[in-house]
């Protein structure tokens, strides 16, 4: 009767111990794709093929992509546009700290005259915004405007590491997998003037532009590292525990453990007692 009596006890332990401990963390031990956001990386890069295509992901590495993105017109205005959309699409919600920055990093080059049509004095985009256009980075989740970073004009035929941040505010911390991808928005004008007179001697600038990409054109997200917790992505808030009734798995444990002490009792029941 004794030995019974144990045996019952150790399969209503083992029982409890593992099933719920081993299936809790299933969403944090699945991190498979480098190109998705997980707690250990936070930073969006930007990628292109070097032709028309752009995009972005969370990896550092891209071997489609080319190291520098460039395009020249000696003589003629340079319209950039370009949206560096996270691809592939963010599968996971994400709950940025409140307060935390959001900080760029992008080295870029131009060359080209940014002075205005009749050169009067240095581009002003409200007034030829046909000819010029300052470097604009704007970050976006979905439709949603996030930021806006403007760079003035530096001295032509140079690159620059341009370094900014901005903070999130309450009520712009959550962003939902596909309705809110990231998407990176660079524009740019330049004019290039370079020409020849009828005696071939040559004057003016010609315009170029160039993006340097991967680390060279990166976003820093400020991810709460609790957006991986499985609670977060089933839809809960941010700190919220998980409900022992709800986890997988629970419920089974819990009436497998109840079956084995009921066949305990009426084992005992059962079985009479010796003098």
């Amino acid at each position: 009767m004794r030995g019974k009596a144990i045996f019952a006890l150790l399969v209503t332990i083992f029982m409890m111990t593992p099933v719920q401990a081993g299936e809790v963390n299933t969403f944090q031990t699945q991190q498979n794709n480098p190109e998705q956001p997980d707690a250990n990386n936070t930073t969006l890069y930007a990628y292109s093929d070097g032709i028309n295509n752009f995009w972005s992901h969370f990896s550092d590495n891209d071997t489609d992509s080319v190291d520098t993105f460039t395009e020249e017109d000696d003589n003629g205005v340079i319209t950039i546009k370009h949206r560096f959309t996270m691809t592939p699409v963010l599968d996971k919600r994400l709950s940025m700290t409140i307060g935390g920055e959001i900080r760029g990093n992008f080295n870029v080059y131009y060359n080209g005259d940014s002075d205005s049509t009749d050169n009067t004095g240095p581009c002003q985009p409200s007034q030829t915004p046909n000819d010029c256009d300052w470097l604009n980075v704007t970050m976006y989740k979905g439709q949603t405007k996030v930021f806006q970073h403007t760079e003035t004009p530096w001295p032509a035929d140079q690159w620059k590491n341009i370094q900014f941040s901005f903070f999130v505010e309450e009520g712009n911390e959550t962003w939902d997998a596909n309705n809110d991808n990231p998407v990176i928005e660079v524009t740019m004008k330049i004019k290039g003037d370079e020409q020849q007179d009828f005696l071939g001697f040559t004057s003016g600038t010609p315009g170029a532009y160039g993006i340097e990409l991967g680390e060279g054109s990166s976003v820093q997200l400020p991810i709460d590292p609790a957006s991986f917790d499985e609670v977060f992505q089933d839809g809960g808030n941010i700190g919220d525990s998980p409900d022992s009734e709800d986890t997988p798995g629970f419920s089974l444990v819990v009436a497998s453990a109840a079956i084995a002490m009921a066949a305990f009792i009426n084992q005992r029941r059962d079985t009479p007692e010796q003098e």
